[in-house]
């Protein structure tokens, strides 16, 4: 039988054809398994120049090491394995704690397969509240909303619909630096929202929304109307960035109205994908109605996720970057990101060809106690973050107007489409809902993208923009490839190319 040969290809295993979509009747070795999937695997883009995602793509080998030492582990099973119990208790503990959770509060969080699930549950906590306080006082629980900005990922739209909660979309535009503005996302609110969920670091541009205005615009209308409305922070992406890059930032716990927050610890935690954390400031704010109480595995053990069964090897990951890393560590990764990222921007805009949408290298001009307090915690130092505009190292870009006026033959997307014929992934998408006429190109400077890196890739874009500037005849069909139409010609399937110019 093929499972018992050595070979490593199907054809020296004298295999037939393999079913792509249906169970074969006979296995084949373990060798010609992997190098199958292997082989198949290899067309995937490269994790290390996909400078689309936020996701961590390098990890120490010791921290490698203890995952796959723990790959088998199940965190449901808590009488099992209370070490890796603890282990999750102790990043808690530690997160909340460069969270600026008060001392008087006891926090109280959990690890997730990812922020989507610890928005969920972060959501879901803010509805039970609300329709438990509605219910003491003798009112309906029929219409719950929740507010955000158009500028929100796809995880809060989710929560929304999966939920039925109604979702209030804030529009956002040039004025509002395309994220939720305060003062606007007021006038959405009613009696009926549960809460606020406000981005630190949003996706399109990496700008952080103003916690600190949201609760003062929050304040004013309790006063005004008496309904309480919270604050919980979808960090995905900031929540371990921020505490490094702008440690005198108030953006988490030190903020009143904040009561839960999410992260993911595959983004900027540094861990594999596959980790994210979600944590309430005091356990008052986790209604009971998510706890859940287990008995069926050894010992009495309590459950507040969506799922059950998880792997324990990324918490265990997270914990070996906290260990190793340190505040000292996590603060010069972070300060190099955006040093990588300014230097990036710099190149894009000294060019001519471009305008660079994201803010992290323009010149800090925030004013008052905020200017104060930043000056003294060394804003003249242009080596350090605060002397910029706060935000996560991601430069999102585009076309400049004279480069449109003077090429307009030139798509801006087909510089995606040419970089990654280099195997460098960089998207062109639309900006939120009332600002979609503007396209970016968008590159996220993780611990990977080094400094030698960013400048293969300045001379790549450079490179490409040029060749399509000359209306270069292979330039253009490679970035065409992806418009291409497949048509029936004379009983034949052909690919047609539409026109550049």
């Amino acid at each position: 039988m093929a499972r018992h040969s050595g070979g490593v290809y199907a054809s020296r295993d004298g295999a037939k054809d393999i079913p792509r979509f249906s169970l074969p009747a006979e296995g084949m070795s373990g060798k010609a398994a992997y190098q199958m999937l292997h082989d198949e695997l290899v067309l995937d883009g490269s994790p290390a120049l996909n400078l689309a995602s936020f996701v961590n793509t390098w990890m120490p080998e010791e921290g490698e090491k203890l995952m796959y030492e723990n790959m088998y582990k199940n965190l449901a099973d808590q009488d099992e394995y209370p070490a890796t119990v603890r282990v999750q208790e102790r990043c808690i503990s530690i997160i909340a704690n460069f969270w600026n959770v008060p001392k008087d509060c006891k926090a109280v969080g959990t690890a997730t397969g990812g922020s989507s699930e610890a928005i969920m549950l972060g959501g879901l906590a803010m509805k039970k509240r609300w329709q438990e306080q509605r219910t003491k006082a003798g009112k309906d629980t029929l219409r719950p909303n929740i507010i955000f900005g158009s500028n929100a990922q796809v995880a809060l739209e989710k929560f929304a619909r999966y939920f039925d909660v109604e979702m209030r979309l804030v529009p956002v535009d040039e004025s509002t630096r395309f994220v939720m503005s305060p003062k606007r996302a007021v006038d959405y609110i009613d009696e009926n929202t549960i809460g606020v969920m406000v981005i630190l670091g949003s996706t399109y541009t990496g700008v952080f929304e103003n916690v600190q205005e949201m609760s003062d615009e929050l304040d004013a209308y309790e006063a005004k109307t008496g309904h309480h409305v919270p604050i919980h922070v979808d960090a995905a992406s900031g929540g371990f960035f921020a505490p490094f890059a702008y440690p005198k930032f108030k953006w988490a716990f030190d903020v009143p109205r904040v009561q839960s927050i999410n992260t993911s610890g595959h983004k900027f935690g540094l861990t594999p994908v596959g980790l994210g954390w979600i944590i309430w400031k005091d356990e008052q704010f986790l209604h009971k109605d998510l706890i859940f109480e287990l008995h069926y595995l050894g010992s009495t053990e309590y459950s507040f996720n969506l799922n059950f069964s998880r792997p324990a090897a990324p918490i265990i990951a997270q914990m070996f970057n906290l260990l190793n890393l340190g505040r000292e560590g996590y603060t010069r990764i972070a300060r190099v990101d955006l040093a990588n990222a300014r230097a990036l921007s710099r190149a894009l805009e000294a060019s001519g060809y471009y305008k660079v949408v994201s803010e992290i290298h323009d010149k800090f001009t925030e004013t008052g106690v905020g200017a104060a307090i930043a000056d003294a915690a060394g804003q003249a130092d242009e080596s350090s973050p605060l002397y910029y505009q706060r935000g996560l190292p991601v430069v999102a870009f585009r076309f400049s107007d004279t480069f449109k006026q003077e090429y307009p033959h030139c798509k801006q997307e087909w510089i995606q489409n040419l970089l990654r014929v280099k195997g460098w992934i960089v998207p062109n998408y639309a900006l939120p809902p009332n600002a979609e006429s503007i396209e970016v190109l968008r590159v996220v400077v993780r611990e990977s993208v080094s400094a030698e890196m960013v400048e293969r890739l300045i001379a790549e874009i450079m490179t490409t923009t040029a060749e399509l500037m000359k209306k270069s005849t292979s330039a253009v069909m490679m970035a065409t490839v992806s418009e291409a139409e497949v048509k029936v010609v004379n009983n034949r399937k052909q690919v047609v190319f539409s026109k550049p110019c």
